[in-house]
């Protein structure tokens, strides 16, 4: 079942996503060669119980941490470890959560450390295009299928590859709610868009094959060829004259 939400519950929501950009804001500007994921993970906790919200992904199905990071060639769903520092030329994905007033917030961002190569910043330029062209066909009266489709032809043209196996969501009183939102997907398919639809639109875009495994933690996810990820998420509330990015300041 998909909950559509009211007026009050999405100004809600907008404030547990205004907290994930007010932390993103903290937190960014410490990524550097040398500061561990660990530090990252602290700073961003604190942050968050500070403004009025808890940590939305800390103690879901198990997960130890606030953030989930992905470093290079990491998809998802890295565990911040005080062991794992950063290096000059990394790129880091950053995912958060967030829970305010018993509703979620979701946003995820990747960005290099230092300098990074020219291909790495294609990659992360790309896959943020293909966020913005993926939100772009949330709107009322389109289809589910349009947005993974923008997605997908985006990162096409460009030479990447989307990950198929981990895929956007509905978002709400749960994290993860109907409808799974893919990132590939035919054009003018799917259900019908609504306003009041809540969605996490996540495209993870590798710079080779689609395919990932999962690392021996249980937990992180990573490509299966070795190379590059970078992943983008907004959470977005569909409205009468379109899609509204709640995950920004």
């Amino acid at each position: 079942m998909i909950h559509l939400k009211s007026k009050e519950e999405i100004k809600i929501m907008r404030e547990a996503n205004r907290i994930i950009a007010k932390t993103r804001e903290v937190i960014l500007p410490m990524v550097k060669p040398g500061v561990s994921t660990w530090e990252l993970d602290q700073a961003a906790e604190e942050t968050i119980r500070s403004l009025g919200a808890i940590p939305g992904f800390k103690g879901l199905y198990g997960f130890p941490a606030t953030l989930c990071v992905a470093i290079n060639d990491e998809v998802v769903h890295g565990i911040p470890d005080k062991k794992r520092v950063l290096s000059e030329g990394d790129i880091i994905g950053i995912d958060m959560g967030t829970v305010y007033k018993g509703f979620y917030g979701d946003s995820a961002v990747t960005v290099g450390v230092g300098k990074i190569s020219n291909e790495a910043q294609k990659l992360l330029q790309v896959t943020r295009e293909c966020l913005e062209k993926g939100i772009e066909q949330a709107r009322p009266g389109g289809h589910l299928y349009d947005i993974g489709a923008a997605v997908s032809e985006h990162a096409n043209r460009h030479g990447f590859s989307v990950v198929r196996d981990y895929v956007g969501h509905g978002i709400g009183r749960a994290l993860h709610e109907e409808p799974q939102v893919p990132n590939y997907g035919e054009k003018g398919t799917g259900i019908v868009l609504q306003e009041g639809m809540v969605l996490a639109i996540e495209p993870m875009i590798n710079q080779g094959v689609a395919d990932v495994k999962t690392l021996n933690d249980g937990w992180t996810v990573s490509t299966k060829d070795g190379m590059l990820s970078a992943h983008f998420e907004h959470s977005i509330a569909i409205r009468h004259d379109g899609p509204e990015v709640l995950s920004i300041l």
